[in-house]
């Protein structure tokens, strides 16, 4: 699993977490993203088969959410973002990175246009960073970051049922990239690959009703085992993991997150460089790996020359996949990549596992 999972800090346990330890006495509970929360709940395999075939619901109460109001709100985030902000329509979201004025990435959010706000979502392990970064851009402009609200939290639903089981709880079931309020409730359609993703905003006094009735509807309770394979599966990277301060965004292979006709932001100078020059030398990758399931952190090779390393390493079924950065050349030459232990093949999209 990603190296995120070793964390040693102490962190608030999810509300999540929280019903779990009442009605499973000896959860285990592990770092995640600046909150604990629960590596398993009946076994990592059956938890996969559900996201994957099914439904399952699990923990997203390490997200947080920066409210951002003012009259200068979306010029202002418009020239912070590397994705647009001012054309987004309203009910709609999109994934946006932070970047320093050498292109750094120093964050990453999912940007919520809601009328008279908008918001950023983003990691309880990035808050603080992104909300400094940004504050201090502030100066002349009618801009105010909110702190995020402590009495919410999110749920996933994630595979083939998890529309029908909003459907049936009453909840709604948003388009594309788009979310609907209805009541206390926000259901988002969230970013997925393989299988259909939405997230649940809620009030944490909500939580324990809703987790009830959706067990009734048989939908299983997936803990971060499951969700982190399904990630690396999906070529999801995160960051603080798998994307670091000293990346680049063009190396990370994240078009998704960026607008080239949206106008200046913080950054774009070096973006637009290295698009008009093609001057990346390495790249976020994903791979398939035959052999022994290595640590992050695994060093790539050809021959004795090191060309990268893993970050996320995740064992799907009978198959492991991985994320890492690698330089590219020997990608496109089609060298033999190995780690200790066994071969790495680069994949050039997330592989279907039917």
């Amino acid at each position: 699993m990603s190296d995120v999972l070793q964390a040693a800090a102490v962190s608030p346990e999810t509300p999540f977490a929280a019903y779990l330890i009442v009605r499973q006495r000896g959860a285990s509970l592990t770092a995640h993203q600046g909150s604990s929360t629960v590596r398993s709940i009946v076994g990592q395999e059956h938890e996969f088969n559900a996201l994957l075939q099914l439904v399952g619901i699990h923990d997203l109460g390490h997200r947080r959410r920066i409210r951002v109001t003012g009259e200068d709100r979306l010029r202002w985030l418009n020239g912070m973002l590397t994705n647009a902000v001012q054309t987004l329509p309203q009910g709609h979201w999109n994934y946006s990175l932070l970047l320093n004025a050498q292109g750094r990435i120093q964050g990453d959010c999912n940007v919520f246009q809601s009328p008279n706000e908008v918001f950023l979502e983003t990691d309880a392990s990035q808050v603080r960073h992104i909300f400094e970064h940004l504050d201090r851009f502030i100066i002349m402009d009618d801009v105010t970051l909110e702190e995020p609200d402590s009495t919410m939290t999110a749920l996933g639903f994630v595979g083939p049922r998890a529309a029908q089981t909003l459907e049936r709880l009453g909840l709604p079931v948003p388009g594309e990239q788009q979310f609907t309020a209805s009541g206390v409730f926000t259901v988002v359609r969230a970013y997925g690959v393989v299988v259909p993703h939405y997230t649940v905003w809620l009030p944490i006094e909500e939580l324990d009703a809703l987790l009830d009735k959706a067990a009734l509807l048989g939908a299983d309770l997936c803990g971060l085992d499951a969700t982190e394979a399904l990630r690396v599966l999906e070529a999801v990277p995160l960051y603080g993991v798998d994307i670091l301060e000293r990346h680049l965004p063009q190396e990370t292979n994240q078009k998704r997150a960026l607008n080239f006709s949206k106008g200046c932001y913080l950054g774009q100078e070096i973006v637009e460089r290295i698009r008009s020059r093609a001057t990346v030398h390495r790249s976020l990758r994903q791979f398939e790996l035959t052999g022994s399931l290595p640590a992050p952190g695994a060093v790539l090779k050809v021959g004795e020359t090191a060309v990268g390393g893993l970050s996320s390493v995740a064992a799907c079924r009978s198959r492991i996949f991985a994320l890492g950065f690698i330089r590219n050349e020997p990608v496109d030459r089609g060298d033999r990549i190995e780690y200790e232990g066994g071969t790495a093949m680069p994949l050039n999209a997330p592989p279907s596992m039917d």
